[in-house]
């Protein structure tokens, strides 16, 4: 599996993924930088995810939707703070109601992602997220938050197997 290790601190109020690869850094950002590739893997397998606009620079934003095994869908949006390609970024990321408006219901969220050298080789992939309050990390845990991006990255492998053999 792709994911090597998933801490939760509530004193910080962050959830950290970490992940390995068998791919070189820019391989790996290749995945985030790509709206088609992040498709593939962003979402839960059966929540695939369908990116409406993906502007990975700062101040730019990202819009998605996530569509449920029932024809569902559930609305996301980032707004892209910090770039340093192909090394990582930062984004606010939070929910969206069917027209794409930033559901202020629901909490947003600090996200940064940081790609490094593995020890060995490959690449280590770092997902930290920081919520607002200890309220919305405990609530989003109990919408399966953690499971959920530990099975949407576990495709990533596969990609990036398939980018490697280009």
């Amino acid at each position: 599996m792709t994911v090597t290790n998933v801490h939760k601190d509530q004193g910080t109020r962050t959830m950290t993924i970490t992940a390995s690869f068998d791919a070189p850094i820019e391989r790996v950002w290749r995945l985030w930088q790509d709206p088609r590739l992040l498709e593939r893997w962003w979402g839960p397998p059966t929540y695939p995810a369908t990116f409406v606009d993906h502007d990975l620079s700062p101040g730019g934003s990202v819009t998605y939707y996530m569509t449920g095994p029932d024809g569902d869908k559930h609305h996301g949006w980032w707004r892209v703070l910090t770039v340093d390609a192909p090394r990582g970024f930062t984004f606010e990321d939070g929910f969206a109601d069917d027209s794409g408006e930033h559901n202020t219901k629901m909490p947003t969220l600090s996200v940064r992602v940081a790609l490094s050298a593995a020890p060995g080789g490959g690449t280590q992939l770092m997902i930290e997220t920081t919520f607002p309050s200890l309220q919305a990390m405990n609530e989003l845990a109990e919408m399966g938050m953690e499971e959920g991006m530990t099975a949407a990255m576990g495709q990533m492998d596969d990609i990036l197997h398939e980018l490697a053999a280009e």
